[in-house]
């Protein structure tokens, strides 16, 4: 599973202004929507009614928010750079300015799972975030994300 694989250029923001963890999910499942086809407003419920769960602030400034539709036939990704950093309940209670948007199938099990294995690592190499948090645009976050692929192949 490669993250080129899930996420496209038009589902990168950069610099996303938003005050509130709330906020940051409402404005991802917008873009998500967009690149999706699914209504806005049931990507940003199921992604609330996960949250509920258990955050999905990891630590170290990201959060890798996910859920799982009916209405999707693949995996799909959104990522944004936080204009800045927001309290995003994260394990660390660190504010969280990166954030990588997973929405998979109702029954993409295992491929969920790689999914979010896959982000999770990517977003683990601390030289990487670096990176990413020093990108201006969205197209040098877009490339920095699927290029650590091409480099690690």
């Amino acid at each position: 599973m490669e993250i080129r694989d899930i996420l496209q250029p038009e589902a990168v923001l950069s610099g996303l202004k938003v005050a509130s963890k709330k906020q940051a999910l409402q404005e991802m499942a917008r873009q998500a929507a967009v690149v999706t086809g699914v209504n806005e407003k049931r990507i940003f419920e199921t992604l609330l009614e996960r949250e509920r769960l258990g955050t999905t602030g990891v630590g170290n400034g990201i959060a890798i928010p996910h859920g799982k539709l009916s209405e999707l036939d693949r995996l799909y990704g959104v990522f944004a750079r936080l204009d800045k950093p927001i309290d995003f309940d994260a394990i660390d209670e660190q504010p969280v300015d990166l954030v990588f948007l997973l929405l998979a199938p109702e029954g993409a099990g295992a491929d969920h799972l790689k999914a979010l294995a896959r982000v999770s690592r990517l977003l683990r190499d601390a030289p990487t975030c670096e990176k990413l948090r020093g990108a201006k645009t969205s197209d040098g976050l877009y490339l920095l994300l699927t290029q650590s692929e091409a480099q690690a192949a």
